[in-house]
């Protein structure tokens, strides 16, 4: 294998900065399993240089490559084009060379979307959404795009809130709405599915409290935490005892870089493999 061809087998994640990265090592992980030529290598780009990193991964013919903030939406400007859902959410976190183009692709989303999945098909489901950030969006999309029925979006902020719901509205056929989040939020019963999009319980605030009415909470409901450390979260733990499914946010995690490889390289790979070397990184309990 020549080198230039090698260097096309390069996958690369942009970032600012460029800390431990658990991303880089699964990826890894899943390339050293599968017996992959193929290397992923973190470089740390600040924003200033974020056009000069895109020409340079274009010119050595780099696969792809993953955005972390803040470039996921400042890359698009440099790329060829835009998957659906990275269109109407306006940012990327992966992006994939096809026919010689640059291709972005929002894969947060993607991974969750796989995970709930693993548990309940959202089409024709009542969801609602503890926050409107970024993790909210990429969430949000996805469900919208894959027949959930309706979404309520509970967020403090109200001007962040209703600009989520107003995107779901405009750009998709989910009936989105805006709740103020005011107090302990108590869950609708007719809920099916509820996700933790906020970084409330991330580590190290581990015991930090999430607004909600823990009472509730039902048996029927399926709750995910998009929180990856600690792997048992506050609302995991919580919503057992309650006897409802979780999903840990280790699994959108894991997946966003399962879908990131299948975009890359055209391999199905184990997502066990990366899983337990997030776990292993990250020292996960």
């Amino acid at each position: 294998m020549s080198p230039l061809n090698f260097l096309k087998q390069i996958t690369a994640s942009f970032a600012q900065p460029a800390a431990e990265n658990p991303t880089a090592e699964m990826i890894e992980a899943a390339y050293r399993h599968h017996q992959l030529a193929w290397c992923y290598i973190n470089f740390e780009v600040p924003p200033e240089a974020l056009a000069d990193a895109v020409k340079g991964a274009q010119a050595l013919g780099f696969a792809g490559f993953n955005c972390s903030l803040p470039h996921k939406v400042a890359v698009i400007e440099h790329l060829d084009g835009l998957g659906e859902s990275a269109s109407i959410m306006g940012a990327v976190n992966c992006v994939v060379r096809r026919d010689g183009q640059y291709i972005g692709e929002n894969t947060d989303g993607k991974g969750f979307l796989k995970s709930l999945r693993e548990r309940v098909d959202p089409a024709s489901k009542n969801i609602v959404i503890l926050g409107a950030g970024g993790a909210a969006r990429a969430i949000g999309v996805e469900l919208a795009l894959s027949g959930a029925d309706s979404i309520a979006v509970v967020n403090r902020s109200s001007q962040q809130g209703r600009e989520l719901v107003d995107l779901l509205n405009t750009s998709t056929l989910a009936q989105a709405d805006f709740v103020e989040w005011i107090g302990d939020y108590g869950i609708p019963d007719e809920t099916h599915v509820v996700v933790n999009a906020t970084s409330v319980g991330l580590y190290p605030d581990v015991d930090a409290q999430l607004r909600i009415d823990i009472k509730s909470l039902r048996p029927e409901m399926v709750v995910a935490d998009v929180i990856p450390n600690p792997l048992r979260t506050r609302l995991v733990m919580a919503a057992e005892q309650r006897g409802c499914t979780v999903i840990d946010g280790l699994g959108m995690l894991v997946n966003q870089g399962v879908i990131s490889i299948k975009y890359w390289t055209g391999i199905d790979v184990n997502s066990a493999v990366m899983r337990k070397r997030v776990i292993d990184v990250l020292a996960l309990a």
